[in-house]
């Protein structure tokens, strides 16, 4: 099977470029997507053969997420049942009889680390739903975690120390939610990989440097392992400051 992430950064704007065709051409079980920009009815978008499953912030042109699927859900939950979170449309998730499917856009930050005590309140809330879900059945977690985990997953971690995302506390939580049965997928097939990263700056050519962060990510409960095929970061598709991400499984 093929899961898909992709932080679209405006999915009306996206797809005035060459969204349909990338989409068509990845074909994938499972496209999900983080920060659509939209609100109901600003879209319509025609994706043969998929269910569409959106979640709306209330604040137009902020975040949202979304999901597109060849397998019709047992069920759909939008938010992680938090009224404190559950206005920015940052989550959604699809029920199947063997695993649960989840996507999300993890709040940021923000400059001078305005947002940080949201962000963390949010890590434990969103980290409470994902154990409660793990424990009736495997979860498939993908997203812009917006988090660079280790020095590895940034080009330039000195310099970037103490900033949004790359925090003592956010990568902290991190750790923290991994060790509660969890695993970053890409780095269980590349443990040591270097420079390659699923975000770029728009700013100083970020992206013809490779001066990027990965901050995208495939999460799924451990016990899900033997399952795992591959893991990869499209760094060669277009269209946003976000490249793809990729999780390949046998049948679930």
């Amino acid at each position: 099977m093929k899961f898909i992430s992709w932080n679209v950064n405006g999915l009306r704007a996206i797809v005035k470029k060459d969204f349909t065709k990338t989409f068509q051409e990845l074909a994938a079980d499972f496209f999900c997507i983080q920060e659509t920009k939209m609100q109901a009815g600003q879209l319509d978008l025609q994706l043969p053969g998929y269910h569409q499953y959106f979640d709306y912030a209330e604040r137009k042109g902020y975040a949202g997420t979304a999901i597109f699927t060849k397998h019709e859900p047992l069920s759909v939950q939008y938010g992680i049942q938090s009224p404190e979170f559950d206005h920015e449309g940052r989550a959604i998730t699809l029920e199947y009889p063997n695993f649960y499917l989840v996507t999300s856009y993890v709040p940021n930050s923000g400059a001078k680390l305005k947002r940080l005590d949201f962000r963390l309140a949010w890590d434990q809330a969103f980290q409470h739903y994902l154990a409660q879900l793990d424990q009736q059945k495997p979860v498939i977690l993908c997203g812009d975690l917006n988090v660079a985990h280790q020095e590895i997953d940034l080009k330039n971690p000195q310099s970037n120390h103490h900033n949004a995302g790359f925090t003592d506390e956010e990568r902290q939580s991190f750790t923290t939610f991994l060790n509660q049965g969890f695993v970053d997928t890409f780095r269980h097939f590349y443990p040591d990989k270097t420079d390659i990263y699923s975000w770029w700056s728009y700013r100083f050519h970020a992206r013809d440097r490779n001066a990027g962060w990965r901050i995208d990510y495939f999460i799924t409960s451990q016990r899900l392992t033997p399952d795992l095929t591959d893991a990869k970061i499209l760094t060669d598709v277009f269209g946003s400051d976000h490249c793809p991400v990729e999780l390949l499984t046998e049948p679930l």
